[in-house]
C-alpha cells in the first residue's frame, strides 16, 4: 500500500491545530489496528439507519478483514450497501477506518493468522459466515491526551477502475 496523505481532519470548534507538527504517522495507525482484539463495524440499513456491534477480526494485507453471518444485521446491511466504517474500541488511541466492504474468501494466511490471534480457527471453505476485507479510503487517528495536536486524516489514494 503506498503511504497515506497526511492532513488535519476538518473538524470545526474543537481547537484542532492548522499545521502539521504533531500529526501521527500512518505506522502509528497501522500498529493500533494490528493489535486490536475487537473491532467495530458500523454499517447502514435500508433507509439509512445505523448499526454497530463488534467483531473479532485482523489487519491483514492492508486491511481490516473480518466475517460475519449473512442473515446477522451487519451481514444484511453489507450486502445491501458496502460502506463501511471501522473503529478500534479506545477512545485514548482512537483509529477509525472508512472502506467500502468486500466480500473475499477465507484463505489459509487468513486463517493461520486468525488462530495465532484468536485461539480459534476457521476453516477455508466453511458455509458459517461471509469474510469481509475493508481497505481504508479515509482514516482518522488520534491521541484523546493530545488531541488538538494529534488529530490526524490520511486520505488513500483511489482504488484502480475494475479491469485496469
Amino acid at each position: 500500500m503506498s503511504e497515506p496523505r497526511r492532513d488535519r481532519p476538518p473538524f470545526p470548534g474543537y481547537g484542532i491545530r492548522s499545521d502539521d507538527d504533531g500529526l501521527l504517522s500512518w505506522s502509528w495507525a497501522v500498529e493500533r489496528l494490528e493489535s486490536a482484539r475487537n473491532y467495530w463495524i458500523v454499517s447502514a440499513g435500508p433507509g439509512g439507519v445505523p448499526h454497530a456491534a463488534p467483531v473479532w477480526g485482523l489487519w491483514h494485507e492492508d486491511a481490516v478483514v473480518f466475517s460475519t453471518s449473512a442473515e446477522s444485521r451487519k451481514g444484511r446491511n453489507l450486502a445491501a450497501g458496502p460502506r463501511v466504517v471501522v473503529h478500534l474500541e479506545s477512545g485514548d488511541e482512537v483509529v477509525i477506518v472508512e472502506g467500502r466492504a468486500e466480500v473475499v474468501p477465507l484463505d489459509d494466511a487468513v486463517a493461520a493468522a486468525y488462530e495465532a490471534k484468536y485461539a480459534f480457527r476457521p476453516e477455508p471453505g466453511s458455509p458459517d459466515g461471509v469474510w469481509y476485507r475493508v481497505r481504508p479510503r479515509l482514516a482518522f487517528a488520534w491521541r484523546e491526551a493530545d488531541y488538538t495536536r494529534t488529530a490526524t486524516r490520511f486520505t488513500f489514494p483511489k482504488p484502480p477502475a475494475p479491469g485496469r
